[in-house]
């Protein structure tokens, strides 16, 4: 039986394939002129070429028209626009966390935004000492500052906190135990373990107490020889309540010297002004730390303090000397940009009484609710019309500090509360997406059927409402209109 004859599979009609225009037609259409300028011609002929594959492949499955220079040269350029767009860009926390650590956590305060904006428009004197003509050190910009603020006798600062207890357990306790309650193994954001920074640290890890209760006698019983450090872990994000013990810093501290090793109390957020003084809940300062006789504080930059992230070692002058002679402290320290910014906010400590005014974290954390129910009244009317699938009413709620900082502790604040007229349980979500994919994001939670938007951070209402605005004409039930 002779072998069945295949037929060859039709080739595509040349015609519409020789109809495309070239890369050069694209290039000279108007959108491809904007293109060069706006992407420059590198670029643009790659982005022309991928716009001209995906027609030819279209034409060859039998779909579509053959398409102008022009048309070619638009799609390049919406995804050339497209890949621009920054992928780190600001948004509108409305969450109701105001240190929001996905979110990048503190605002900066506007003279901290022109000290980096400075400092990153010119040559700065970084590790240069203009009085004597030599080579300096970045310490000395913030060491004097620091100093006064904390009431420590030296001051050395690196990336973050996390760093500068890993630096000061590297230093202290390399191959030597380091003595913590069992209660404050903490784990902070994304899974990072207390534990695991330590044995990083190269430190032996010497558990004492339990989980709830930590004795004097428990420390003194577990120093040895070769101790290196005693180490108290602030519990800042959460709290361990009922049947209870610790040991307070001050005894703690005489403990730790009555054997000859040095306390380090790793605060964590850390705050160098009592909040007490601002109506909030008093949170321990680095200043009593070190009144309390911690030998080193660790603290962080971008949580209470207001600042950029950063790790802060305050304490004795030997101790951060020792630090500073560490290999592994070139390898944390922070850069120019971000120095000068800590060095600005730094300064408006100097001046307590006007600290709300200045540093927005503070300020959303000491915002009253009366001024964000008025500002909900002004807004609700507006976002009634801009989203006529919803009911908007303005509504009372509870915000937090976050970042780990007072985790029990809650503030009164106004939302603006947003359901679906037809109580559609799945429009509040569908139209959290539609606000997070505006050119501005516009961040919020859902809580009880409703997308709730909290005012406590919100300060640009007319570039709230712009943002808002996009949304105007499309369906946020769940598609085009």
């Amino acid at each position: 039986m002779a072998p069945a004859v295949l037929s060859p599979t039709p080739a595509a009609p040349a015609a519409p394939l020789r109809g495309l225009p070239s890369v050069d037609a694209a290039l000279k259409a108007e959108a491809g002129r904007a293109a060069l300028a706006r992407h420059g011609r590198q670029a643009a002929t790659a982005a022309v070429r991928a716009a001209l594959d995906e027609r030819r492949a279209a034409l060859r499955a039998g779909a579509g028209a053959v398409p102008a220079a022009e048309e070619i040269a638009a799609a390049a350029l919406a995804r050339l626009d497209a890949a621009a767009v920054p992928s780190l860009r600001p948004v509108f926390n409305l969450t109701g966390t105001v240190l929001h650590t996905n979110l990048g956590r503190a605002v900066f305060a506007e003279a901290a935004v022109e000290a980096a904006t400075q400092a990153m428009r010119s040559a700065v004197a970084l590790e240069y000492d203009l009085g004597g003509g030599r080579r300096g050190e970045r310490d000395d910009h913030i060491r004097d500052l620091i100093c006064e603020l904390t009431g420590a006798e030296d001051a050395t600062l690196v990336n973050n906190n996390a760093a500068a207890v890993l630096l000061v357990l590297n230093t202290l306790a390399q191959g030597r135990p380091a003595v913590v309650s069992r209660g404050e193994l903490i784990e902070i954001g994304g899974a990072f373990r207390m534990p695991e920074i330590m044995r990083r640290a190269g430190a032996e890890l010497e558990e004492v107490g339990t989980t709830n209760r930590t004795h004097a006698r428990d420390y003194r019983e577990a120093i040895r020889p070769e101790t290196g450090v005693i180490l108290k872990v602030h519990t800042s994000n959460y709290r361990v309540e009922g049947f209870t013990a610790q040991v307070p810093p001050r005894e703690l501290a005489d403990i730790a010297h009555a054997h000859g090793v040095p306390l380090v109390n790793d605060l964590g957020s850390g705050t160098l002004a009592d909040l007490a003084r601002y109506g909030l809940v008093h949170e321990p300062t680095v200043r009593e730390a070190v009144a309390e006789g911690a030998d080193l504080v660790t603290f962080s930059g971008d949580k209470l303090l207001g600042g950029p992230q950063a790790g802060f070692i305050v304490g004795r002058r030997d101790l951060i000397a020792r630090l500073n002679k560490n290999p592994m402290k070139r390898a944390l320290r922070v850069d120019k940009v971000r120095l000068a910014a800590i060095e600005a906010t730094l300064r408006l400590y100097r001046d307590p009484d006007r600290l709300p005014e200045q540093l927005p974290t503070l300020r959303f954390l000491t915002r009253r609710p009366d001024d964000m129910a008025a500002q909900a009244e002004r807004l609700a009317p507006v976002l009634a019309h801009l989203l006529p699938g919803f009911t908007v009413s303005v509504a009372p709620c509870r915000s937090q500090i976050g970042s780990g900082a007072l985790p029990l502790e809650t503030l009164p604040g106004i939302a603006l509360a947003l359901r679906a007229r037809d109580g559609s349980g799945g429009a509040p979500a569908r139209l959290a997406d539609a606000l997070r994919r505006l050119p501005v994001p516009v961040i919020g939670r859902i809580e009880d059927q409703a997308l709730l938007l909290d005012l406590r951070c919100l300060e640009d209402e007319a570039a709230f409402l712009f943002s808002i605005g996009a949304l105007e004409g499309t369906d946020q039930m769940g598609g085009a209109a």
